[in-house]
């Protein structure tokens, strides 16, 4: 499937979480990421997610959608992909 993740974290946890979600999706924005992942990677990335969390103070958001095929994107401007800008 594919997934369009997004977060707002605290200050403290946020570069934790960003590491976490790196290992599974693209990077395309500073706290969006996107990219095809099976159910089982997508619920052991949250399981890490939520263990570095505050559901009092942070939120992770997760559009899941079962065939990449139905999704169109569009972008204004330069399109990011920072997982190419690290070496």
């Amino acid at each position: 499937m594919f997934v369009i993740l997004t977060y707002d974290i605290g200050e403290k946890r946020v570069n934790r979480v960003r590491k976490i979600v790196k290992k599974y999706l693209v990077w395309t924005q500073n706290s969006v990421f996107e990219g095809n992942i099976t159910e089982s990677k997508l619920h052991k990335c949250l399981s890490e997610i939520n263990r570095s969390t505050i559901r009092s103070e942070d939120s992770v958001y997760v559009y899941k959608v079962q065939n990449s095929k139905n999704i169109t994107k569009g972008v204004i401007g330069v399109e990011k992909n920072y997982d190419e800008l690290f070496l």
